[in-house]
């Protein structure tokens, strides 16, 4: 076996301008140990799972190694934080080794994670502790097993060293796989720069990537515009309709390939109520679940104001423009949104009142605390008008008899439609999970792995949400809201 062998690298962001990031190599760890390797994921990129166990292949997803078609660098990309404008981000902890052509033929970046300091680390240590990447290890498998688009974490490793933060903590290096690492942050930090000649050099780039269908239009520019405008209202609507909160909504965490990337406080709701928000930096709510929708559209309007100066011959004809497609975000998503709502409560036809059923059903939650998930999933299980089945749905609102005239309404909407029980039941099973990485399972694994080195909790919790449409015998823990003591209120970014 060879390096070459390992990681056959193929890359394409190192060929762009040298003012599009640093190259630097990651930082070597004391004593680098592999916790956890997605097989599946591995295999699915064409590599080879036992050459990454091996002792070589840890020392490279440690940062302690650089195979040898590796071109490491951190990325520049700019951003609003907190709707703040910050000039200058760029990869503070992360590298990017390169890129792999998967099974299906689609291109991958291959980066580590907490592999050390960049000179976009702003007095920071570039390292990662162990929990957050345990958090992002098990929230993004979790995301990808539950069909969402999201980067993915292919290897978690310990580093045997110490990281500061609040206290000292155990460090991690995680590898993360995504279509891309552009932004719409990366845009932005050409633009703040008024480099026209980047923005584009940017633009062809992506389109040569992720949309090289738009190129050949009569404006691909305008046209890759829509794409990652459409990408971002379903993926929103996806977050939606599982609960899931990103708490960093900044325009620097936004994937212009639409997947779900930074997952940093990051959680589930279980408890539904519009207004929730986890992430212990979002003081204000700017990125409560309720606004995720509306936030989306104003970072794809940074995305619009970048692309200005190459999307027609004059500002205003390009404001035009840009201002069409920006404005067509709410109809991406409620389009996105309704037919996913369609799915979770059993309805496989368009019916006027859909919307008005899925937006009471959420008001009777919230008035009622009832938990997010389990409401949905039980939902199933009350098709077959089975007695049990209803008292279990019921039991989760705090006024039982409040969803009994939205239940009526439902039984009248379903007969609309020439389904049998049966069927009905398993594609909304299909669509209701009934296993997500709840916030205090997730904080169970982080303080087993830390705090008594037990790493077993954390490979069962990531064992049982990669499957979460099929309920496991002998696993209802993972499948029930946290009791009073066990509630998450805060998250923390772990930065």
């Amino acid at each position: 076996m060879t390096e070459k062998e390992l990681f056959p690298f193929e890359n394409t962001y190192a060929r762009l301008p040298e003012r599009f990031f640093r190259s630097l190599s990651p930082t070597p760890v004391a004593s680098p140990q592999l916790i956890r390797l997605n097989e599946k994921l591995a295999l699915d990129l064409g590599l080879e799972p036992a050459d990454l166990a091996s002792p070589e292949g840890v020392e490279i997803l440690a940062g302690n190694r650089v195979p040898e078609r590796a071109e490491p660098l951190a990325m520049a990309y700019a951003g609003f934080q907190f709707g703040n404008w910050v000039p200058q981000l760029g990869d503070g902890r992360a590298i990017l080794l390169g890129e792999v052509i998967g099974t299906d033929g689609l291109r991958r970046d291959i980066q580590l994670k907490g592999c050390g300091p960049t000179p976009f680390s702003r007095n920071g240590d570039g390292r990662a502790a162990l929990g957050p990447v345990i958090r992002e290890f098990v929230v993004s498998e979790s995301m990808a097993a539950l069909g969402i688009p999201t980067t993915r974490s292919l290897a978690a490793i310990s580093t045997g060293e110490r990281v500061i933060r609040e206290t000292s903590l155990p460090g991690g290096v995680l590898t993360r796989v995504a279509k891309s690492h552009i932004r719409i942050g990366t845009f932005q930090y050409f633009e703040a720069r008024e480099d026209t000649e980047a923005i584009r050099l940017l633009a062809d780039h992506v389109l040569a990537r992720h949309d090289p269908g738009c190129a050949e239009s009569e404006n691909p520019y305008l046209e890759l515009l829509e794409a990652v405008v459409r990408r971002q209202a379903e993926l929103v609507a996806q977050w939606q309709l599982i609960g899931f909160i990103h708490g960093v909504m900044n325009t620097d965490n936004v994937s212009i390939a639409g997947e779900t990337i930074d997952y940093g406080p990051c959680a589930f709701m279980d408890t539904y109520h519009p207004e929730t928000v986890y992430s212990s930096i979002d003081l204000r709510g700017r990125y409560a679940y309720c606004n995720q929708p509306g936030i989306a559209q104003w970072n794809l309007a940074r995305l619009a104001q970048s692309l200005l100066p190459i999307l027609a011959e004059t500002r205003e004809k390009a404001i035009e423009l840009a201002s069409e497609v920006i404005e067509r975000f709410p109809d991406f998503f409620q389009r996105a949104y309704l037919k996913l709502s369609r799915s979770k409560l059993g309805f496989d036809e368009a019916h006027e009142e859909d919307s008005e059923l899925i937006n009471d059903l959420l008001a009777c939650m919230a008035d009622n605390q009832a938990d997010f998930t389990l409401t949905f999933r039980r939902l199933c299980e009350s098709i077959l008008s089975d007695t049990e089945g209803e008292q279990a749905l019921l039991e989760l609102f705090r006024e039982p008899a409040a969803l009994d005239p939205w239940l009526a309404r439902w039984r009248i909407r379903l007969a609309k439609e020439q389904i049998s029980d049966k069927e009905r039941r398993q594609s909304m099973q299909r669509a209701n999970p009934i296993y997500i990485p709840r916030n205090h399972l997730i904080e169970e694994v982080i303080q087993a792995a830390v705090s008594e080195d037990d790493l077993q909790p954390f490979h069962d919790l990531v064992d049982i949400t990669s499957s979460p449409w099929d309920e496991q015998a002998g696993q209802e823990k993972y499948a029930i809201p946290p009791r009073p003591d066990q509630i998450v209120h805060q998250t923390f970014c772990g930065t």
